[in-house]
């Protein structure tokens, strides 16, 4: 009996030092894990991958072509910036409602995508504005909507999480109560697709992507003389990122005193509203 009862205590022993192990184990793996987030988005070196977080349905700025490659003016610029510094840029998507998670994870290195820094500026660390833009309204060129008065009752569409949503719900609220509805879509091909459907009556949206829609549909809607509001794109990086920030922000200096910013802008027709260098 006592031989049974001594061989129960050593087993129980055994088990709870196992058990032990497995919680120290656990436990240096979360200091790990915290450890490397702390070290998240830090300077560059050459051979080193720069990942861009960007919404791949914003023309010009960033989208898949009918070649299904991901192509625009903001990854044109990304992808210069890379080459001068010798690293390897990854291009990747995300839904633009998780951007400040994808961010904040370590997954993307910034967020480059017709990102607007107004109303924002405490959120990120920010690179200098390169390009104005501007808050429309797009309407069917034979719908009768001349001005914001004319939007009075009617179904207006917006990208969710966008600029054009946060002036609606902000400085242009009283504006936006005057809607019959303001619907958020997940990206503008969809808004689009529902103004032609007649199931939306106009689409609020950043001036340049409304450009692009509408040249890219042969027609057929137009763009409303008032603007919504004004604002300002630029790369967001990580709270505090300061090195990387700097890093990306010398190197678009460059560019834009040598020329180079101001031809890949013309080649998305963008090169209006470009503000770096000027």
């Amino acid at each position: 009996m006592k031989r049974k009862l001594a061989m129960a205590m050593t087993a129980v022993l055994v088990l709870s030092a196992g058990i032990a192990g497995c919680g120290n184990k656990d436990k240096n793996t979360s200091a790990g894990a915290g450890k490397k987030t702390a070290v998240i988005n830090e300077e560059k070196k050459e051979g080193d991958t720069f990942t861009l977080g960007f919404d791949a349905s914003f023309p010009p700025y960033g989208y898949k072509d009918d070649d299904g490659e991901y192509v625009g003016f903001d990854l044109d610029l990304a992808q210069e910036v890379c080459e001068r510094n010798g690293w390897e840029l990854e291009k990747q998507p995300i839904d633009w409602d998780a951007k400040d998670m994808e961010l904040n994870a370590g997954t993307i290195d910034c967020i480059w995508n017709g990102f607007t820094l107004n109303g924002r500026e405490d959120e990120y660390t920010w690179s200098e504005p390169y390009v104005d833009n501007s808050q429309v309204v797009v309407v069917s060129e034979d719908s009768g909507i001349k001005s914001f008065d004319d939007l009075a009752g009617k179904i207006v569409e917006v990208q969710a999480d966008s600029s054009a949503l946060k002036a609606l719900e902000g400085d242009q609220k009283e504006l936006a109560g005057t809607f019959g509805n303001l619907t958020q879509v997940p990206d503008y091909n969809t808004a689009f697709m529902d103004l032609e459907a007649g199931s939306a009556e106009a689409v609020a949206m950043d001036i340049g992507v409304a450009d692009y829609q509408i040249e890219s549909r042969g027609g057929g809607y137009v763009i409303l003389k008032d603007a919504i509001s004004s604002e300002q794109y630029a790369v967001g990086f990580r709270k505090g990122n300061e090195k990387l920030k700097d890093q990306v922000q010398k190197t678009l200096d460059e560019m834009a005193g040598d020329g180079t910013l101001m031809s890949i802008a013309e080649k998305w027709g963008v090169e209006d509203a470009v503000t770096l260098g000027k």
